[in-house]
């Protein structure tokens, strides 16, 4: 069954169907959008389906000539929604989106935030509601394709206790942290608005504002947190993706300070390139006339000279070349290690 053929199923009785030039899909993330979130902005709905507000607009007169009882308000408060109480039933999935739904990250984060069991219950439910044709492959996605989304060897952690950064999250309120930064002997105390949690690579991060200005905290590093009766303030228009990113390009984007090129052993450049992707500013290559040496160039960039000590885990399957401070701080730490088991 095609996709105009699953949404007309899913129009009030009597309505007439005739799509034209409009994708069905897209009517059918509108539907979805509206009945999800209310009233929703004709330009955020624009931005969500990447298309231009005049197509919305289109989208939404076809959708009305269908039966569909929408309807738009322009204005600084307006935006387009259904009729109170409408509701319909949108389980027209194709098969990909059918398998989509059942390629799912492992349980521990949903563990974590208390809803294993609620994720196996409204899996359950999505299985029955699917067309009986595309059920097959949803198990069987299920079956073949697991997300794990922590590292290998991650070692020891310390325990992660969410429920309280979840019920503040959830309920739109403020925290009190005691947060231990890393490094630091005693924990500091913050208010903070939170956004969200973002799980990254195993680990757990809360994105909240403090004064207006974002930050981020591990989870694993707060000692305590307390729920505020105040609701939280959050910064007009700001969603948590959009705070995550910018969070994130700071941790990734660090400024340079120092330069460094190395040479590596051929056969070490798989680990070298594992543990200094990081600082890596362009892929190890070979000399300039000297094809098939069992050294290779590479060039790192480290916001402080003290980094580029992490080289010494190398030995002498990596030699620095410049610059000379460089190669004095590795000389320096090379020198305080034998000094350490010379005896």
């Amino acid at each position: 069954m095609g996709d105009d053929a699953q949404l007309l199923q899913q129009l009030p009785v009597g309505a007439v169907w005739n799509p034209g030039p409009v994708k069905a899909d897209r009517l059918l993330s509108i539907l979805l959008l509206l009945q999800t979130r209310g009233r929703v902005p004709a330009h955020e709905l624009a931005e969500r389906l990447e298309v231009s507000v005049r197509t919305i607009y289109r989208d939404v007169e076809a959708l009305s000539a269908s039966g569909v009882p929408v309807y738009a308000e322009r204005g600084r408060h307006g935006g387009i929604e259904l009729l109170a109480g409408f509701r319909t039933d949108v389980t027209g999935l194709t098969a990909d989106e059918s398998r989509a739904l059942f390629v799912l990250a492992a349980q521990g984060a949903h563990a974590a935030l208390g809803l294993d069991e609620a994720l196996g219950s409204a899996l359950r439910k999505v299985m029955a509601a699917l067309p009986a044709p595309h059920r097959p492959a949803a198990e069987a996605t299920s079956r073949r394709v697991l997300v794990d989304a922590s590292r290998w060897k991650g070692g020891p952690r310390r325990a992660v206790d969410l429920e309280t950064l979840r019920d503040a999250v959830f309920a739109d309120r403020r925290l009190r942290l005691s947060y231990r930064h890393s490094g630091a002997a005693e924990p500091s105390t913050y208010t903070v608005d939170p956004y969200g949690l973002v799980s990254k690579a195993g680990v757990w991060y809360l994105v909240a504002d403090r004064r207006g200005k974002p930050r981020l905290f591990r989870a694993d590093r707060v000692r305590s947190a307390t729920v505020l009766s105040d609701p939280v303030k959050r910064r007009p228009g700001v969603e948590l993706a959009d705070v995550w990113e910018a969070l994130r390009r700071q941790v990734e984007e660090r400024p340079t300070g120092i330069d460094v090129t190395v040479r590596v052993r051929r056969a070490y450049v798989d680990m070298f390139l594992r543990l200094q992707a990081a600082w890596l500013t362009a892929l190890p290559e070979e000399p300039e006339g000297d094809g098939g040496s069992e050294w290779l160039t590479a060039h790192l960039s480290y916001g402080r000279l003290g980094e580029v000590r992490g080289l010494l885990v190398f030995a002498d399957r990596l030699e620095v070349l410049s610059p000379p401070e460089a190669r004095a701080e590795l000389a320096a730490a090379a020198a305080s290690v034998m000094e350490v088991y010379q005896d």
